[in-house]
């Protein structure tokens, strides 16, 4: 039986701009997508990457009907500081996860992707400096104290280029299972200088912390990784499963490799460790597979029988 792949939409909260986090650098991450292969040889993913592009009424013609479209999940990159969401857009997402479609939620430092929060059952997992803060108010403080222009959360997991050591909350989620690790799990993640806060957000029965990280700074373990399992709301709506991320700098091409770039404005020194133990990335890309499956509505699931090979690359 021939079966169709999972059709993800890589999307950024930003135009496109060559100064900035545009979708074209995460192309090692499209790439990896491309690369994975069914059971039967089938492409396992098809990608759509794209930054937003308002239209005459400030909305995104795909985001603001996203529940309309083909796709079976969405990864969205928020990486605007107030404005990357209509309310159009909202709109769309929100519906398009009552239908089941799977989310991935990422942004960074301080108040970027803050326009999450109006994204109700989903933005709800993520933590910013001027509004919905973390609750405890001990971690309402910087962390990395490296760069002062950003403040919290801002966790210090180590520079860009290098890897950080990432602690699996058990029992362990079968989004940190990798065969081929000594261990079974993942262990390492991309690190980052400031990376933001997540946390397991109220009346959400089914959602966990399921990854932590130690910051270099103060040694303090801080969230990577809440996943929320799917359930339905109060309407009978089987909402699709969500993952909320602490940094779009665990899935971008300059944390994957630092040779591709970033923009200007990056001050911090980067790191060699990508060079040094190039092996460390494979733990990512099987976070990534893992991620693409785990998100996927159940009938995809069944259709791809959730077993997957990565295709020879790379």
């Amino acid at each position: 039986m021939v079966t169709r792949p999972i059709r993800i939409l890589l999307q950024t909260t930003l135009p496109t701009v060559e100064e900035d986090w545009s979708i074209w650098r995460f192309s090692l991450l499209q790439g990896y997508l491309e690369s994975l292969q069914d059971e039967q040889g089938n492409p396992l993913c098809q990608i759509t990457a794209r930054d937003r592009q308002p239209d005459a009424d400030g909305n995104d013609p795909i985001l603001s009907n996203l529940d309309r479209s083909q796709f079976d999940e969405l990864w969205l990159f928020a990486l605007d500081v107030g404005d990357g969401l209509s309310v159009g857009d909202c709109a769309g997402i929100i519906r398009f996860h009552r239908q089941g479609g799977g989310i991935l939620t990422t942004r960074d430092h301080q108040d970027m992707g803050i326009s999450m929060c109006a994204l109700e059952a989903i933005g709800a997992f993520h933590y910013f400096n001027t509004r919905q803060n973390d609750p405890d108010v001990d971690r309402c403080r910087a962390d990395d104290t490296f760069t002062p222009t950003i403040s919290f959360p801002n966790y210090h997991s180590g520079s860009n280029g290098d890897y950080q050591v990432i602690q699996p909350v058990e029992p362990l989620h079968e989004l940190l299972v990798n065969p081929d690790s000594p261990t079974g799990a993942i262990q390492y993640f991309p690190a980052h200088p400031h990376e933001g806060g997540v946390g397991v957000a109220p009346d959400h029965p089914s959602a966990r912390v399921i990854a932590l990280g130690t910051s270099k700074v103060s040694g303090c373990t801080f969230n990577l990784i809440v996943a929320n399992d799917s359930t339905q709301d109060a309407q009978g709506n089987t909402l699709g499963r969500v993952v909320a991320q602490s940094t779009f700098h665990h899935f971008v091409d300059y944390n994957w490799d630092i040779d591709k770039g970033c923009p200007s404005f990056v001050e911090e020194p980067a790191g060699d460790g990508y060079k040094r133990e190039p092996e460390k990335l494979n733990d990512i890309k099987a976070y990534v597979k893992n991620l693409a499956l785990w998100l996927a509505p159940k009938p995809i699931d069944s259709e791809t029988k959730v077993a997957a090979t990565t295709a020879v690359e790379r």
